[in-house]
């Protein structure tokens, strides 16, 4: 593994080296243009009826192919996928091939990755963070860094979580790959260092990388969940809030509404959501309006399942003896706009604990 670190950050040595701002050259170009970020036009000023027909025509649970043995990525949501869900979070699947990474690159969004399979390590502006299976692992804003994998016979396989478009919508669009400089250099001054993207309090006590065991697992209404990044959790990552959660054998979780949508990743089990649209009347104050009847969405281990923004949600386990585990990741922005988890009905195991609680206070 030395040998290989070694043998990676040569390499990473020689690109810099490289003129690659050469303004004659391309690099990252695409056969036809990438939508970074999609536009909203409508002729009313109400958009209800726009909404109403995304919902109606959209399949909310995908099956995406596994990418083992193919370098690269496989997208699964971002603003240019047809159809068009959402634009809170850009999405998709990464793999690297054994003893192999990826080009080193930059730029200005930050990302979390999710390792679904493999070890390795990180190098961020040429500091290593090493990996390993269930691990969540952040890049910072402004970062130069490289995905490596440490194996030289199994690939690596990571579900990464950006909230891209809301960094590109916000013109932070500088990025690209190591060695890019800029066209006119000789009308710019010398280096500076990138000290406006890097404040005391995002760095100090943070770390790139969190182990399944530096967060508990803990009960709540909604049902057992660990919250691996996001408010209260010390990774240097500001736009995702990330959790892990699991279903006991034939239970569900609690029913919840929130705001943000949210995108679901099923680790194991089967089972089935029920989404509750919930439309807004507006007479004195903003008033909910959920649906009577949900819609249904089946789920197994492997799938992903967009959750659409204002609904009404609950997973339920079908598997009488298996739990079934998921993760899922959300844009933290709209908790920073004031919004929050409203839960509407608690799980079993919620309800049993609270009942030991009580019974336990009144001794």
């Amino acid at each position: 593994m030395v040998q290989q670190r070694q043998t990676l950050r040569s390499e990473r040595e020689r690109l810099k080296m490289e003129e690659r701002g050469d303004p004659t050259q391309e690099h990252g170009t695409y056969r036809k243009p990438r939508v970074f970020v999609k536009g909203l036009e409508s002729l009313k000023y109400n958009l209800n009826e726009a909404r109403a027909n995304m919902l109606a025509d959209i399949p909310r649970v995908l099956h995406p192919r596994r990418m083992s043995g193919i370098p690269g990525e496989n997208t699964l949501i971002e603003p240019g996928t047809d159809p068009f869900r959402s634009q809170s979070l850009h999405v998709y699947l990464r793999t690297i091939a054994p003893g192999s990474r990826n080009e080193g690159h930059g730029h200005q969004n930050e990302a979390l990755f999710y390792i679904l399979k493999g070890d390795g390590w990180e190098e961020h502006d040429g500091v290593e963070w090493p990996w390993n299976e269930g691990d969540v692992v952040s890049i910072h804003n402004d970062s130069v860094h490289w995905h490596c994998n440490s194996s030289q016979t199994e690939w690596s396989e990571s579900l990464v979580f950006k909230a891209k478009p809301m960094w590109l919508f916000m013109g932070l669009e500088q990025q690209g790959e190591i060695g890019f400089k800029p066209p006119d250099l000789d009308k710019r001054g010398p280096r500076m260092n990138y000290e406006v993207a890097r404040r005391p309090e995002d760095i100090q006590g943070k770390v790139k990388v969190i182990k399944p065991d530096m967060v508990p697992w803990e009960w709540n209404q909604h049902g057992h969940m660990k919250k691996m990044a996001g408010t209260g959790v010390p990774l240097r990552v500001k736009a995702t809030t990330f959790n892990i959660q699991d279903i006991p054998a034939g239970s569900r979780t609690g029913k919840r509404w929130d705001m943000g949508d949210q995108f679901v990743y099923f680790l194991e089990g089967s089972g089935y959501s029920l989404h509750w649209d919930v439309a807004v009347e507006i007479a004195d104050q903003f008033y909910g309006r959920q649906a009577l009847e949900p819609t249904r969405w089946e789920w197994k281990a492997g799938d992903f399942m967009w959750i659409p923004t204002n609904m009404v949600y609950q997973h339920f386990n079908t598997d009488p003896t298996t739990p079934a585990k998921f993760v899922t990741g959300y844009n933290t922005a709209f908790e920073w706009m004031g919004y929050q988890s409203v839960d509407l009905e608690p799980c079993p195991e919620w309800e049993i604990l609270q009942a030991r609680e009580g019974a336990a206070a009144t001794k």
